[in-house]
């Protein structure tokens, strides 16, 4: 029988990409692993929703009856997930659905309980964009670094895959409902001893006016989880 990947997908007015990154999902190749996905509308107002009711009844797709954030669907989904192993998938086609097999090899060969995918690593292709939030995501990752004594090059990174005995460690606690969900997972996964590995992913990083949400709002959010949440 073979195992399965649970592909953790949360959406928020994703309307002009969500069809796509289904279909990128769909098509990515995966060696003797099924694939279990899992979409979790945080409220959208923008007729993703309406969308997403088209595909209710071939995946599992649940619906928040409030705006809620990024952490609070990313549990959601967490609570649902059958898999052997877990992978978080935003729904912005950043991220490329056909580098799962990467992020998987390290706890195929028994090696990982859970992988980050970084930006910042290998010689994969990362489209040129935004000079300050990149050092925003670097400075971040540091400061996380310095209080987890972990070495990662991207905390902030969407590809995180976890085994499912390493989800179970983690997930239970979890409390973050907005995007402090990334340094919340982290602090959570070395305060669990749990083994981490990175590898190198493309990035096809998206602007503003092309639907990016992260501000420096959120920047400053983020510095005060990792010290709430590795401190205290």
């Amino acid at each position: 029988m073979n195992r399965i990947l649970s592909i953790v997908i949360p959406v928020y007015n994703e309307k002009n990409t969500i069809k796509a990154l289904i279909k990128a999902v769909e098509e990515a190749k995966l060696v003797n692993i099924e694939k279990e996905i899992l979409i979790i509308d945080d409220f959208s107002t923008d007729g993703t929703r309406e969308i997403l009711k088209n595909f209710s009844t071939k995946y599992t797709v649940l619906f928040h009856d409030v705006n809620k954030g990024k952490g609070a669907a990313l549990r959601t989904g967490f609570q649902k997930a059958k898999g052997d192993y877990i992978i978080i998938q935003d729904a912005d086609l950043e991220y490329d659905p056909e580098e799962y097999q990467v992020l998987l090899e390290p706890v195929l060969a028994g090696k990982a309980d859970v992988v980050y995918g970084s930006r910042f690593m290998g010689n994969k292709p990362h489209r040129v964009i935004f000079f300050w939030h990149s050092m925003g995501n670097k400075f971040l990752t540091l400061l996380s670094n310095m209080l987890t004594d972990l070495n990662l090059t991207d905390m902030e990174t969407c590809y995180k895959l976890f085994t499912r005995q390493a989800l179970e460690e983690v997930a239970p606690k979890l409390t973050s409902n907005r995007f402090a969900i990334e340094p919340e997972i982290t602090a959570r996964v070395a305060q669990s001893k749990l083994r981490i590995y990175e590898v190198g992913i493309s990035y096809s990083g998206r602007s503003y006016a092309e639907g990016k949400k992260i501000g420096w709002k959120d920047g400053v959010s983020a510095i005060w989880a990792i010290i709430k949440f590795n401190v205290f």
